[in-house]
């Protein structure tokens, strides 16, 4: 009997110790996160993770497991700066190039179409923007791939990832292959992100027919234990009357998500639900809560998983099964780069921009594939890159593979601005790739309003093989009309100025390292002044006319990272330029002018202009400032008004430019100011600005309105403003209350919605 009962023993310890556990993970976007805290809960307590599967968000924190990452530098990455930078397809933190940075416009919806030689189109639609993700799973991703040959199964811990193949509605289980690109198909929401292939197939999120993917784990693994975590609140087996006008607004990611089953780990299993109520699938920013929420849950089950789980493995036998994989990591150098999709001229383009050139092969590392990669997804062009980085095991070597997606070679712009004063536009644009050897973009853009209209045509040509370089001529027509500016808050007094600024121009601009810009300007002017020498505006009144025709010449060196075109809280932006002016006036007064007389002559002046922008991340409270300075030898016009509409101004607040402040112009001057921007909400700010300026000569008139220039020390004014942002996907929404040390406009309440932006006057 007692040799029985010790071979029972020793059966039983044997049956304990082979005891296999998969762990289960279920798609939610953000909320996945909290899957993070569950892994940290099961280490932290010696349960062994023997297999993982997971959907969507599951996918990519299961797959980062699996690959050899513990929960603490998975952790650290979803909590950092970093990652919410990825999410928001903004590119990494130093690797944000300037050189195809586009001038801003109103536009805030865009449109990617492919146009080809039929002139058939076809709309490319996503919400997101994956460039930054893209480098980002490839790039940590590559060197566990590479040690597992690609074999799911060889990794840190097996893993199996589950997609979903939209046309012939199935579910596909990932094994084999990139591991990247397995993470990368899973959480491809249809219209968020665009899907990529996965063996010659486009794959999109698997949650679409399998969100908790226990099903695969029992029938890929056979493990005695399974430990589902699901995340998703779609669990409904019933219409939620009391809540559905709450869960309607998630009515599209319910639609596109499979229903996650609670029962289907089974009475051996166990089964986990973070409690996420009150997070959206958006929350990334609360990375932290959501991995505690994930912690607390599974430590809530802990005695229950013990009970379930006889078997440990301590965390130090963990740690160096861990060194060990990761300790055959092979060394970030690559042989060069595999096109799929591109032509022989396309990829040499593309070659230079990495440095490679094929007189001199060589070989590249980890910082040339990072920075060339930034570089060229820098033009938006090529957003439709998709990167992978795979092993040559010929060379040990790694390549950087780059596949082109349907092509985005026409992009359609809308855009515009409603305000409570009358200066609201609408905004269309366009702009139309060719690329062969040469990068060719030709755009045009159109805004039209009471106050503001403007229509502008460019080409612009690049071309990276001497040196990097580009070619752009434009046309441009702008008009206002200040007299249009009416307020719907207030009573104002109206300005008698209407202005018509056309430009020819040509620039050729190259990089200055990876944050600035060089530009050299050539610029033919043609301008129309119409304005009234009073205050006040008469039926009777005879316009004076001014107009300015020469030439603009000048060199620019300038940088801009602002997180936003307009309200930005992060970032920074510099400009220094130096131009040359040669304009011809002719003057032809009106009746409200005392000198009558005509006047046809030539001015000649340099102007040096300096401005510099930058915040600082803190949290709730995010400081910034603006420093701007200008220094000329501009002559004066014939008379007080024209001279003074035509001087260098100080754009300090959203609706500067669509005031003629005559106490924030003048020929030579320094501005600047504090802008303190508290973070209410993800997407909700108050801001609380003050600006100084201070004309070096200040412009006034006399008796017969002459200019008049005082150099009094003690001459400064004040600008200011307090009020609310919200930036929605249509753009700012904006309630403030304005100040300016100006006789005509010294308080105003502005409400806009959209982007409140216009283009330069060429003798600003």
């Amino acid at each position: 009997m007692r040799p029985l009962l010790i071979l029972s023993c020793i059966l039983l310890s044997l049956s304990l110790q082979a005891q296999k556990v998969a762990l289960v993970l279920s798609g939610g976007a953000a909320k996945g996160l909290a899957h993070v805290g569950v892994i940290k809960a099961l280490e932290e307590n010696d349960i062994p993770v023997d297999y993982i599967v997971g959907t969507s968000m599951g996918g990519i924190i299961g797959g980062s497991y699996a690959a050899g990452m513990s929960p603490y530098e998975i952790e650290n990455i979803v909590t950092s700066e970093d990652f919410l930078r990825l999410i928001r397809g903004l590119p990494r933190e130093g690797f944000n190039y300037y050189y195809h940075r586009d001038a801003d416009h109103p536009g805030f919806l865009k449109l990617d179409l492919s146009l080809d030689s039929t002139l058939n189109v076809q709309l490319n639609s996503s919400i997101a923007s994956d460039v930054s993700l893209n480098f980002a799973l490839t790039e940590s991703m590559a060197q566990a791939s590479a040690i597992a040959r690609n074999n799911f199964d060889s990794l840190f811990v097996p893993l199996r990832v589950v997609a979903a193949d939209i046309f012939t509605q199935q579910e596909v289980i990932l094994k084999r292959g990139l591991l990247s690109n397995a993470l990368r198909a899973t959480q491809t929401v249809p219209f968020f992100y665009k899907p990529i292939r996965v063996d010659g197939r486009y794959l999109f999120d698997g949650g679409v027919y399998n969100n908790f993917p226990v099903d695969v784990a029992a029938n890929e693994f056979n493990p005695d234990v399974i430990i589902g975590v699901n995340v998703s609140t779609k669990i409904f087996t019933e219409y939620p009357y009391e809540t559905d006008d709450r869960l309607i607004r998630n009515s599209l990611i319910y639609m596109l998500l499979d229903k996650s089953d609670p029962t289907a780990v089974g009475d051996l299993g166990v089964y986990i639900q973070p409690n996420i109520r009150g997070y959206t699938s958006f929350d990334f920013e609360k990375a932290e809560s959501l991995i505690d929420s994930g912690y607390v849950a599974t430590m809530r089950k802990m005695d229950e998983i013990k009970a379930k789980i006889a078997r440990r493995v301590s965390c130090d036998e963990l740690t160096e099964r861990r060194n060990e994989f990761n300790s055959r990591s092979l060394p970030f150098v690559f042989d060069g780069i595999r096109y799929q999709g591109f032509t022989e001229k396309q990829a040499r383009y593309i070659n230079r921009l990495f440095g490679i050139r094929p007189d001199k092969p060589r070989l590249l590392y980890h910082r040339d594939i990072l920075s060339g990669y930034y570089e060229l997804v820098s033009e938006e062009y090529f957003h439709n890159v998709i990167p992978s980085i795979a092993l040559d095991t010929t060379t040990n070597h790694f390549v950087l593979n780059l596949a082109r997606r349907p092509q985005q070679n026409f992009h359609v712009d809308f855009g515009g601005v409603i305000a409570t004063r009358n200066i609201s536009n609408i905004f269309l644009g366009a702009s139309f790739y060719r690329f062969n050897k040469s990068l060719l973009q030709t755009s045009v853009g159109f805004q039209t309003g009471s106050f503001y209209k403007s229509a502008t045509a460019r080409m612009r040509l690049d071309n990276p093989f001497i040196t990097k370089f580009y070619i752009e001529p434009s046309v441009t027509f702008n008009s206002w009309d200040y007299l249009e500016s009416e307020d719907l808050l207030q009573d104002v007094t109206a300005t008698v100025l209407r202005r018509v600024n056309r430009k020819a121009a040509i620039d050729f601009g190259w990089p200055v390292g990876r944050h600035l810009k060089a530009t050299v300007r050539v610029e033919g002017i043609s301008n129309l002044d119409r304005y009234s020498n009073d205050t006040t505006f008469t039926s009777t009144a005879i316009l004076d006319e001014l107009k300015l025709k020469g030439i603009k010449t000048g060199i620019r060196l300038s940088a801009n990272d602002l997180d936003r075109k307009q309200y930005p809280r992060r970032g920074k932006a510099m400009s220094i330029s130096a131009d040359y002016f040669s304009i011809t006036e002719d003057y032809t007064p009106g009746n409200t002018a005392i000198n009558t007389t005509p006047f046809y002559g030539r001015h000649n002046w340099f102007r040096l202009r300096l401005s510099a922008e930058q915040y600082f991340n803190g949290g709730f409270y995010h400081p910034g400032y603006i420093v701007e300075g200008v220094f000329s030898n501009q002559p004066s016009f014939q008379n007080y008004r024209g001279t003074i509409i035509n001087a260098p101004t100080f754009h300090p607040l959203q609706d500067s430019r669509t005031l003629l402040l005559e106490k924030f112009r003048s020929f030579n001057y320094l501005a600047g100011g504090i802008r303190n921007i508290f973070v209410l909400r993800n997407k909700l700010d108050f801001r609380l600005e003050t600006y100084l300026f201070k004309p070096l000569d200040y412009l006034s008139t006399d008796e017969n309105q002459d200019v008049v220039k005082i150099n009094d020390v003690a001459k400064a004014y004040l600008a200011a403003t307090a009020g609310f942002v919200h930036h929605s996907p249509i753009g700012p929404i904006s309630l403030s209350v304005n100040y300016y040390d100006d006789n005509h406009n010294k308080w105003g309440v502005l409400l806009h919605v959209g982007f409140l932006l216009f283009d330069h006057h060429s003798l600003e």
